[in-house]
Formats: structure tokens, C-alpha cells, sequence
């Protein structure tokens, strides 16, 4: 019997207190300015007007001198900006962990946009992991005849039959069936329905969503077995990994699997049931590809999982003692396409070198001397070729690149990029010399492994009349100029796109987004999740600025850099983030300049910008100056195309606090335990000290460091060391103490981690004197303002201004 609809209603994420909304703390009140700033009302009249909600937006807006202000980090880390919309609007609207748009009131016109110095555009993450999600089942989805909108919180209702649409303003008709309301078991009632209530809904599709059956869940894994690879180490734990979690891989009864080992050939395994062991069948001929059977080397996985088991048993030793040298990734990458066209699905890639036979051979490229700059792009249009081609055949790619040399993932990247697929790299890694790499390597396969799979998917992004995409960032394949083509869709990644202003939106007060990705799920379900985001449109340059959110304008500016290297140079690319700060500094001094500001001043809301433009430009994708391996910029270059805006902000600033003095004020209480809150510190060696323990969240990595003179109190509470002296050498825990400071330190590092998708690794290091300076200050000088440069830059863009 057909299964009664679920829906789940979604209450808003509690959520701090933006820190637009929160004057000032006493500690981060400005230095007293040799030239007074001007009153909010002054500010006001010079940006032409406040028209905003006061508390919003006086905050924002307040003028901060950045050659005076030393402490322009909030003490929490920073929230997204609220939208100045009525409390009914916001309280429906869209998280922004989903759907957040760099500016958060929208200029009326690209004139005013211009005027700003600001770019517009949205940052998606459309299929990450929600802990509620109202799903829909309906025999009809409501959409606008016109545009195709699908009916949201923010259309309006002109009576019971008659709805208008937020997105082109047709009026359309309410269908019978939406008058029913499957929550309250009322009729007559359809702005009361979970569609008009949620900004983020999931349909189940009819039939009139798909071009054929939905396929079932395919996984092939391609496995380098090259004498490199047997060196490396990793087939062990690849193999045990999957077995362990064989039954956690997403699908159903029908789920299929297969594999495929390369060297200097090509092996398939034959693993239909009945058989008493698996069969390698060897192709040698790599310049003819060929399948040597059909229907035996995609299998069941329920039916041949005895079969399979044993075959990730054997694989380890079937080629430990392998001489083979070379490698050829081309052809099995053209044998994995041809064995997955007929259903599509995911091909997993692990490969160790830079291949070197056959279709897509590579000879380095990297010039150690000119390491920093050259060869970005791919050597050859073979990857991407092959990938467009998977991607037709809703195959996609992903790449796990475990290299100690150079392999050109400039070139092999292109593989994931254009099939929507995701890239891992792990440099020098080797199972016994680099156990960071090991456990960073199992952690990430088996979050992989388990991870919410969407397969044959595709993505729309609408706007309001008036409002254009015309650039995309991330992974996938530009079908048409709104929809992106995404074989495999997971909940790791990240999009972007830029916007621009075509016509005049002087008749709108509100601009709205729609996102909306029809994917088959792992069970073989066709559905859409769709994101809605509204947000208040402005006429005054005030409301723009105060609207600024500064971490998507910084990521937004990431992805555009990354592209300007690849197109043009590293140079060009760096002078324009560097430009980005100088542009708005002197729109902002422009603007203001009857009120004869001096100095570097810009608003409240953007008073960060500076110090991530910094960070930027000091990230392996962008820096110079500094040798960098290219494969390690490449990756570093894709992360930023990729990640989600959170995951990324710690990459480019992590945050970094002190925990050998954290107390109980100020804590939050979380399922009867306290959770300390310790202050954000600016990311400068000058604020590290070596009696204290510090913690540095990178996002996917902690890393907590001990100073020499750290309290052996507190080494002894939270680490179970009795002196600084006896603390070991890659110590990657902590471990669970009954001490009270031990509760605290493991209280705070959960609650950072419940925040994430993934599990972040623990790094303990000491503050050793050697030859090198200490490697955590090291780091934190290489990743932000460290105290010697921010000042520098501040001169440098004082520099630049007209």
C-alpha cells in the first residue's frame, strides 16, 4: 500500500546574536582616533539614509580605522548577517548554511551595486546533511506556469485559488489538492501547507521527473596496484575499510558494485555469484580497451558479498611483490566508462603517480625553480574530455590522489572537476613514514564510504525578474546557462555563483532565490529538495553596506581569484583581491568624504575584510614568494572551488583560542553539560604565549599546542602527563580524564566537532626549540596577519588609494 506522506516541520536554528545586532564589547571599543569620527547621524546623510531596522543596522555601519582599531575580531566566531526583514519572513527563511548571498539587502540597481564596490552572488550548499528536512508527498507539485518556481514561504496569496509568484509575479491557480493540508488535516487552508511554511522542502518526484527508471547505486573502485602503490601502502587499509563498512555503503537490495586494479594492464574481477572465488580476467592491450564480460563484473553486492569480501581480503597480497613500475590511469578510466555507461554511478579513483602509459600518459611538468607559477591548467584535454563524457552517462569521478611525487593533478583533477565528482590528495603519504596522512586518509575514506550519495542529478538556480547568473563555481557540467549537470551529488560540496543586475528592481521591496536539485537517492527515489531565499531590496548605500556579509564576499572573491590564475596569471590574481580592499576602501572614503575621515576606514560590517584578503593572498592556491609544490597549490586551488563557506573560512583563517585559562563564565549549558566559550585571539605569533595551551580549528585539522612553560596542572588534568618533559611525540588524542579541566577541554573541542560533517583530527605539539621555529607558530604566521605584516598590507593599501 502506498505509504502515507511525511512531513516533518522545522522550527528556525536557534541562533546567536549577530554581531551586527550586539554593540560593542568594552575590550574591543576603538582606540581613541586623532580625528573624531563622525556621529551615526552624519554617516547617515553622507551614505544617504538610514532606512533599516536602527539596531540592525547602527552597529554595521559603525566607522572603524583600521590603523588605529587593534581588536576588530568579534570574541564568538562570526555569524552570518541577519537580512532586515519583518520577524514573520525571517523566521520562514532560508538557513544560511544552504543558501547565503553576499550581500543581504540588494542594491535596486547595478548602478548602486557599482557604486558599492561589492560583488553580488550566492553561495549553495544545496545537499548537505540536515537534522530535519520536510519531506513532500503530493500528487501535485505546485510551480509557477511561468517561470517554473516552485511555490515557497514567499509568494503571496491573493485568496484560497489564486497565488502570485515571488519570482516573475504571474498569478497562478491553487490545484484542489493543495487545499488540503496533510499536517493539520484541514481543507481550505493552503498557506498553511509545509511548502509555504518551509524555505528548505524535499518532493517525491512522479514519473514526469524522469527520463528513464531510477538506476540503482553503482559503485566501481579503481585501484592502482602499481609497484608505487604496493610502496605506499594504502590497498590495506582502502580494503579493510570497505569491508567494515560494506553495509553502510548508501543503497538498497539492488545496489551493484565492481572493481577494477591497473599497473601496466588492466584487471577485472568476475565476481557473479555461484562462483567459489573471485576471477581476475587481465586486459593488455591498453590502447584498445575492451570489457571482457558483461554481466559479471558489476555485481549485486547482497548476492556476491561473500565473493567481494574475499577479494578486498586477497587484494593486498595479490601484489605485494609487484615490480611493475608504470601506470596506466587512462585506459582503466576508459574501461570504467564503458563498464558504467550502461547505468551510471560512481567510479572511485586511487592513484600514486603520474600516469605514465596509454591515453592521458603525462611527463612533469614542475620545474622546482618555478615551482610557484607555472603550469596551473591541464597538460592535456584528455581528463576532461573523458569526464564530459561520463558526466553524459551520469558517471561520476572522484579522485583519491596519494602521491610522494609529482603526479600533474592540474590535469588529473579535471577527471572530478567536469563529472561533479570530488578530489582527496595526500602528500608524501606512506603508511608507516606519515601516520598523519594514514589517519587522515582512513578518516576521510570511510566518511566517503558511509556519506548521503544524490545519483543522476541536476540543479536550477532561479532569481527575481531583474536579477542574472552569469558565472558558476564548483564541480559539475554547465548544461544550459541556469542548469548544472551533477552525475553524483554529495553532501561535502559546495557551488557559487556570480550575479549582476540587468534591470531596474525599483518596483520589488523583496529579491528571491530558488535552488533546486532533482536527484535519485540511493534507494532509487527520484526527488527535488529546493531552497528558497528572500531578502529586502534597497535604494541607499547604507543599507548595502550595513547588509555586507564579509565571509561570503571573502569566499565568493576566492573562487573568482582561483579562475583569474587559470585564465591569466597568479599575479593578475593576487593584484585583484588586493584590489577588492583598495576598491572599497575608496568607495566607502568617497562616500563619506565630506566628513574628512582620515585615515583607512571602513564599515563595522566589512572591518574584517582586510585581514581575510590577507589570509588569502598567504593560502598555498595564491601565495608567492614561498616555494610551493604544484600539486599541493592544484588541490589547495579545488578545495576553494569546493568546500562549504564554514569549511572554508577556518582553511583560509582558523580559529584560534586559548584553553589553559578558560573558565565557566559565559558558557553555554548543552544536555546538562557546560560548554566554555573562550575569545577568538587574532591569528599573530605575538598573541601565542609559551606559559599557555592554545587550540588552532583549521577546519579538518586541531591543532592544540603546548607551550614550554604551559601549567603542569593542566598537562597533567587534560593530557595525563606529568610534566611538559614527558608529553610524546604525535600525540593525536585527548584523552578522558575525570578532571574538571579535562571535562572543559573535551566539553569545547565536542562542541566544535558537533558542528561539522566529518570527523577532525587532533594534533598535540610541543614547543620544541630546534632549528625551525616552533611549527605552530610557524603556521600561524603562514595562514594570517601575523604581527610583522598585517601593518604592512594596511600601509600597502594605503598606498594604492587614489
Amino acid at each position: 500500500p502506498p505509504r502515507r506522506p511525511t512531513v516533518a516541520m522545522v522550527t528556525p536554528a536557534c541562533r546567536r546574536p549577530t554581531t551586527r545586532g550586539r554593540p560593542p564589547s568594552p575590550t574591543h571599543r576603538p582606540l581613541t582616533s586623532r580625528t573624531p569620527f563622525p556621529s551615526m547621524s552624519q554617516l547617515s546623510t553622507a551614505l544617504g539614509g538610514l532606512s533599516g531596522v536602527p539596531e540592525l543596522e547602527v552597529e554595521a555601519l559603525r566607522p572603524v580605522n583600521l590603523l588605529q582599531e587593534k581588536n576588530l575580531l568579534p570574541p564568538r566566531a562570526l555569524e552570518a548577517p541577519e537580512p532586515n526583514l519583518s520577524p514573520e519572513l525571517r523566521k520562514v527563511n532560508c538557513s544560511p548554511q544552504s543558501f547565503r548571498c553576499t550581500l543581504t539587502s540588494i542594491p535596486q540597481t547595478q548602478a548602486l551595486l557599482n557604486k558599492a564596490r561589492l560583488p553580488l552572488g550566492l553561495l549553495l550548499h544545496p545537499f548537505r546533511d540536515l537534522q530535519q528536512l520536510p519531506v513532500i508527498t503530493s500528487n501535485t507539485i505546485v510551480r509557477c506556469r511561468s517561470c517554473r518556481t516552485y511555490i515557497n514561504p514567499f509568494v503571496t496569496f491573493l485568496d484560497q485559488r489564486r497565488w502570485k509568484c515571488n519570482l516573475c509575479y504571474r498569478v497562478n491557480d491553487v490545484p484542489d489538492e493543495f487545499m488540503y493540508n496533510p499536517v493539520t488535516r484541514s481543507y481550505g487552508e493552503p498557506h498553511k501547507r509545509p511548502e509555504v511554511q518551509n524555505a528548505t522542502v524535499e518532493f517525491i518526484a512522479s514519473s514526469d521527473y524522469m527520463l528513464r527508471p531510477p538506476q540503482p547505486a553503482a559503485y566501481l573502485f579503481v585501484l592502482d596496484v602499481s609497484h608505487n602503490a604496493v610502496e605506499a601502502g594504502y590497498l590495506k587499509y582502502f580494503s579493510e575499510l570497505l569491508i567494515d563498512n560494506l553495509d553502510k555503503l548508501p543503497g538498497d537490495t539492488r545496489t551493484r558494485v565492481g572493481f577494477l586494479t591497473f599497473d601496466n594492464t588492466i584487471h577485472f574481477y568476475n565476481l557473479q555469484e555461484g562462483l567459489s572465488q573471485p576471477q581476475m580476467l587481465v586486459v593488455s592491450d591498453i590502447d584498445d580497451i575492451f570489457i571482457p564480460s558483461h554481466d559479471s563484473l558489476m555485481v549485486n553486492l547482497k548476492e556476491s558479498r561473500e565473493l567481494v569480501k574475499d577479494l578486498l581480503t586477497s587484494l593486498p597480497g595479490m601484489f605485494s611483490h609487484s615490480k611493475e613500475t608504470h601506470s596506466a590511469l587512462g585506459p582503466a578510466l576508459q574501461a570504467a566508462f564503458k563498464l558504467m555507461s550502461p547505468t551510471g554511478g560512481r567510479v572511485t579513483v586511487f592513484q600514486t603517480q603520474l600516469p605514465t602509459l596509454g591515453a592521458g600518459s603525462l611527463q612533469s611538468r614542475e620545474d622546482p625553480n618555478q615551482r610557484s607559477i607555472q603550469h596551473l591548467g591541464p597538460a592535456t584535454d584528455f581528463y576532461k574530455k573523458l569526464a564530459l563524457d561520463c558526466s553524459g552517462q551520469q558517471i561520476g569521478v572522484d579522485l583519491f590522489l596519494l602521491s610522494s611525487q609529482y603526479s600533474d593533478l592540474a590535469s588529473l583533477s579535471c577527471i572530478s572537476k567536469y563529472s561533479a565528482g570530488s578530489v582527496f590528495y595526500y602528500p608524501s603519504f606512506h603508511h608507516t613514514h606519515n601516520p598523519a596522512q594514514l589517519e587522515k586518509f582512513q578518516r576521510d575514506v570511510e566518511r566517503y564510504l558511509t556519506r548521503k550519495i544524490g545519483f543522476e542529478a541536476v540543479m536550477r538556480i532561479r532569481c527575481t525578474k531583474g536579477l542574472s547568473i552569469h558565472t558558476f563555481h564548483g564541480n559539475f557540467f554547465v548544461r544550459s546557462t541556469d542548469l548544472l549537470s551533477l552525475a553524483n551529488v554529495n553532501p561535502d560540496s559546495a557551488f557559487a555563483v556570480q550575479m549582476s543586475i540587468e534591470d531596474s528592481l525599483a518596483d520589488s521591496s523583496l529579491a528571491c532565490f530558488q535552488a533546486a536539485l532533482l536527484y535519485t537517492s540511493s534507494k532509487g527515489k527520484r526527488r527535488i529538495r529546493v531552497h528558497t531565499l528572500c531578502l529586502p531590496v534597497v535604494s541607499q548605500l547604507s543599507d548595502v553596506y550595513a547588509g555586507a556579509d564579509v565571509q561570503a564576499i571573502t569566499c565568493l572573491l576566492a573562487d573568482m581569484a582561483i579562475d583569474r590564475s587559470l585564465t591569466s596569471s597568479l599575479s593578475d590574481a593576487r593584484d585583484a583581491l588586493t584590489n577588492a580592499a583598495v576598491y572599497l576602501l575608496s568607495a566607502y572614503k568617497s562616500n563619506v568624504s565630506n566628513l574628512q575621515q582620515s585615515g583607512l576606514v571602513l564599515p563595522a560590517s566589512m572591518r574584517l575584510f582586510p585581514v581575510y584578503i590577507l589570509a588569502l593572498l598567504k593560502q598555498k592556491a595564491l601565495r608567492t614568494g614561498t616555494s610551493t609544490r604544484l600539486d599541493e597549490r592544484v588541490f589547495a586551488m579545488c578545495e576553494f572551488k569546493t568546500q562549504p563557506l564554514q569549511q572554508l573560512m577556518r582553511m583560509v583563517h582558523p580559529d584560534l583560542y586559548r584553553l589553559d585559562d578558560m573558565s565557566d563564565q559565559g558558557a553555554l549549558l548543552l544536555n546538562h553539560t557546560l560548554v566554555p566559550q573562550p575569545h577568538l585571539l587574532h591569528l599573530s605569533a605575538e598573541r601565542v604565549r609559551r606559559d599557555g595551551a592554545f587550540l588552532m580549528d583549521c577546519g579538518n585539522v586541531f591543532y592544540l599546542w603546548i607551550g614550554k612553560s604551559c601549567s603542569d596542572v593542566f598537562i597533567r588534568d587534560v593530557l595525563g602527563c606529568s610534566s611538559y618533559a614527558s608529553i610524546p611525540e604525535n600525540m593525536r588524542h585527548i584523552p578522558e580524564l575525570e578532571t574538571v579541566l579535562s571535562e572543559r577541554v573535551r566539553a569545547f573541542l565536542d562542541w566544535l566537532q558537533d558542528k561539522r560533517s566529518f570527523c577532525s583530527s587532533v594534533h598535540v605539539l610541543k614547543d620544541e626549540a630546534s632549528a625551525k621555529a616552533p611549527f605552530f607558530q610557524r603556521l600561524v604566521e603562514d595562514r594570517s596577519e601575523a604581527a610583522s605584516s598585517y601593518p604592512d598590507f594596511l600601509e600597502h593599501l594605503q598606498q594604492q588609494m587614489p
